[in-house]
């Protein structure tokens, strides 16, 4: 289960809707669990990829920033987001073939239909398993 508050999911949304026809990508930090994983914040990340119509890539040295910013703030790597601007809100074969953070979530967020639509997965290492997204409302 991942636990996304509703002002940390619109934040991607909107990143990808600015980034269309791009994919965009970004780092999602809060607290891992091996069951729940809770995000509080997102760090958006310039795609690096060669074709980022169709790919997307954290260039090593971005990515080295982003994964200190997080430790600084005490806050854990719960994975990762990225849009596919015509394409459905799950893995492709090719995000198969790069998925390196086993435990990790990967939600991805598809602008195909009227209404953007996330999905998340937790990769095992050999594959993504599904997970469910709950969304968190404020408080009050």
């Amino acid at each position: 289960m991942l636990e996304l508050p509703a002002a940390v999911r619109d934040e991607i949304v909107a990143h990808a809707r600015d980034g269309a026809p791009e994919e965009v990508v970004g780092v999602l930090a809060g607290h891992r669990g091996e069951d729940r994983s809770t995000v509080e914040r997102v760090y958006k990340a310039e795609n690096a990829a060669e074709t980022p119509e169709t790919r997307y890539e954290i260039a090593p040295a971005a990515e080295l920033d982003l994964l200190e910013r997080i430790d600084e703030g005490s806050l854990d790597v719960v994975g990762f987001y990225h849009s596919h601007p015509r394409g459905p809100a799950a893995p492709s074969e090719t995000d198969a073939r790069l998925a390196a953070w086993p435990g990790h979530s990967y939600v991805i967020v598809s602008l195909a239909g009227d209404a953007a639509d996330l999905g998340s997965w937790r990769w095992t290492g050999e594959a993504f398993e599904g997970e469910a997204i709950e969304v968190a409302l404020p408080d009050g």
